[in-house]
């Protein structure tokens, strides 16, 4: 099938394709005379693997990881654990990251009267002028300590 067909039988776009291509995650597929890529079931069947690995967030390197674990029959399943696991705390860490942006943005949100006036906390804290208070990154206060500062706060 050619690349229009395997990208809509895998899922992956066939920009996606030539890039995986490119960089060795699928291995290049054969010519037909007219010169169009011919993909066989086998790719589709790794392009999925590809989509399913990206749709749960792995980077390339571990998807090439993965691949080269799916590939070994005589893999061992804790090496491929391993990969899973270590990407849940990755995984889990970022949302920590996220959860503390949001937090963020809501404690200077919640300072800002979001009226006509032109004084608002939220591009002060943009400025540098108020902390953002972000869990976890050393040297920025806690979002609980985090305020306007009081010649700030009598405009």
């Amino acid at each position: 099938m050619n690349i229009g067909q395997a990208s809509s039988a895998s899922g992956v776009s066939a920009k996606m394709i030539r890039y995986y291509e490119s960089i060795g995650l699928i291995p290049p597929s054969p010519r037909r005379d007219s010169g169009y890529r011919d993909y066989g079931a086998a790719d589709i069947h790794r392009l999925g693997f590809i989509r399913r690995a990206r749709d749960l967030g792995f980077a390339m390197d571990q998807i090439r990881d993965l691949l080269r674990l799916w590939s070994d029959r005589g893999r061992s399943s804790a090496e491929v654990k391993a990969i899973a696991l270590r990407h849940v705390a990755e995984l889990e860490e970022r949302a920590r990251e996220l959860n503390d942006m949001a937090e963020a943005l809501k404690h200077l949100a919640a300072a800002c009267g979001g009226d006509d006036r032109p004084d608002c906390p939220i591009i002060e804290g943009l400025e540098g002028q108020i902390p953002i208070a972000l869990h976890g990154h050393p040297g920025r206060a806690s979002s609980r300590t985090a305020a306007r500062p009081a010649s700030r706060r009598s405009r």
